[in-house]
């Protein structure tokens, strides 16, 4: 399978696993945490455990993805799962969505295109065994501990470990399955998948599926596409590095956006088919 199919795989299952997660997230008794109580609770949900699935699934076929493409373009493919979510959540839910996320995610979705545009497929460099460890350990062990502190900022946050995942899954790419299931950063990537969709959960609760899930995939972006092009070798089109400088700018303002946006309870974002 080529790297640009299994990217367009990985999105569409991407998308419904927001759909189904969100839906069983709401749905859900809220409580005080920071999203690992809720992931336990949901556990037993057959809707969310779907939504996981396509989760898995987007993210094994975003791994083959990312053996030949760099992480901007991945990162970029596959957050365009949040637009997919968002119409098939408006189209088969009744989900309402603001005018101002609408907005904010064109201008989100004029950056991602500009990196996608930008992309020149290639093989990553292989990082330093210890200094990855350190330092995508000590992201991935520090998320859940602010996100209690800062429970604003969990979608972002969310970002921050789903963007570990990124960077050592392109590390690992591509290695033979003996070695992949005993290189240390595989099992690092494994724990920053688990933190990630606990503080993905939590955020489903608090605010929209849509300014959640695009301030995750925002965040996501701009540290994957800096890590890809700082240390691991990701190339880009010649003459179109200004497209990444603009496409990075416009993610990143799309975020601050969202953040200021006033917070709704997610029941006044659903429609009356969706409150139990």
């Amino acid at each position: 399978m080529s790297g640009h199919l299994a990217l367009a795989v990985s999105t569409v299952l991407y998308g419904l696993g927001i759909v189904a997660q969100t839906v069983a997230a709401r749905r859900a008794d809220e409580r005080p945490g920071a999203g690992l109580g809720l992931l336990a609770r949901l556990a037993s949900d057959r809707l969310y455990l779907l939504g996981f699935t396509g989760q898995v699934g987007g993210f094994l076929f975003a791994f083959l993805a990312r053996e030949s493409l760099p992480l901007y373009l991945v990162q970029a493919g596959s957050s365009c799962a949040v637009g997919l979510a968002t119409v098939i959540g408006v189209v088969a839910l009744g989900w309402r969505i603001r005018r101002v996320e609408i907005g904010v995610l064109v201008v989100m979705a004029c950056g991602l295109l500009l990196l996608t545009g930008a992309a020149a497929p290639s093989t990553a460099r292989e990082l330093p065994l210890v200094p990855a460890l350190v330092v995508l350990g000590v992201l991935t062990l520090a998320v859940l501990p602010l996100a209690r502190v800062l429970p604003a900022l969990t979608p972002v946050l969310a970002g921050v470990a789903f963007a570990v995942v990124a960077v050592a899954a392109r590390n690992v790419a591509g290695k033979p399955v003996l070695d992949l299931v005993l290189h240390p950063l595989t099992w690092v990537m494994v724990l920053a998948a688990f933190v990630g969709q606990a503080c993905l959960a939590s955020s489903l609760q608090r605010v929209s599926a849509t300014s959640a899930v695009a301030s995750m995939d925002a965040t996501t972006v701009v540290i994957g596409s800096a890590a890809g092009l700082a240390v691991m070798g990701d190339q880009i089109a010649a003459g179109r590095e200004w497209w990444v400088g603009l496409g990075v700018l416009l993610v990143v303002s799309g975020v601050l956006v969202l953040g200021s946006v006033a917070r709704r309870p997610a029941a006044d974002l659903v429609g009356a088919r969706d409150e139990r």
